[in-house]
């Protein structure tokens, strides 16, 4: 990972439009190719991003912009659509990486990881015909908590969040564009299934093509508990 700290401003094109104003920022970049870019606030969530599969390239700065102070031209390019993220250095305070290697991937507890036990027992709650593929699919940034069939054959991840945020979705979006460079997996479809969905998550998921599930949990828990019953 390479994390720049510098005086930037950033514009973003693509399926829509948005600026940052000069500002000292911590900019991300991953091995996976996808770019973040941080102001110190705001807890996890960068102030604009580009996810893979993109290219990061440094072009040559135009005059007009040399003479606003940018130093370092950076031009982020997603090689599946229009979008496109600009990055303006006006000054390079820092600039390191570090090779972090595989993650091993969240290591779920309590009521999630219960979740994902139940609806592994009940993948019907998915759909007539959805069969079960195996729990914790393992992909080279960490694991699917579901991979499943429909009943067309088709293959489905499943992303299970006790409450399903912005954050959930772009985690389930990362894999889905991995899974569909594997051609004994695509075309893969997502489903983001929680307990509860923020309104802006279901607004994001449904614009990327994930479908999104409310899990009832005591509803779940019910209908294991009467399986386990002999009368």
């Amino acid at each position: 990972m390479r994390v720049v700290i510098a005086r930037c401003a950033a514009r973003y094109s693509g399926r829509l439009s948005a600026h940052l104003p000069l500002a000292t920022r911590a900019i991300m970049v991953k091995a996976d190719g996808s770019v973040l870019l941080h102001s110190d606030g705001g807890s996890y969530k960068p102030l604009n991003w580009m996810s893979p599969p993109c290219t990061t390239r440094s072009v040559d700065v135009p005059d007009e912009a040399a003479e606003r102070g940018v130093v370092e031209l950076w031009v982020v390019q997603h090689e599946k659509a229009d979008d496109r993220l600009e990055i303006e250095l006006h000054e390079v305070l820092s600039d390191t990486s570090h090779e972090l290697g595989v993650d091993p991937g969240l290591i779920k507890d309590g009521v999630e990881a219960h979740l994902q036990e139940l609806l592994a027992a009940q993948i019907a709650l998915l759909g007539d015909g959805h069969t079960l593929v195996r729990r914790e699919y393992m992909t080279a940034i960490g694991p699917v908590d579901i991979l499943a069939r429909d009943a067309a054959g088709a293959s489905v991840a499943v992303e299970i969040k006790r409450r399903g945020e912005i954050d959930g979705v772009e985690q389930l979006t990362r894999y889905l564009e991995l899974m569909n460079r594997d051609p004994l997996l695509a075309p893969v479809s997502g489903v983001f299934a929680a307990q509860e969905i923020k309104p802006q998550a279901r607004v994001l998921a449904e614009d990327r093509g994930i479908r999104c599930v409310l899990l009832d949990y005591e509803a779940m828990r019910g209908a294991e508990d009467l399986s386990d019953r002999l009368f």
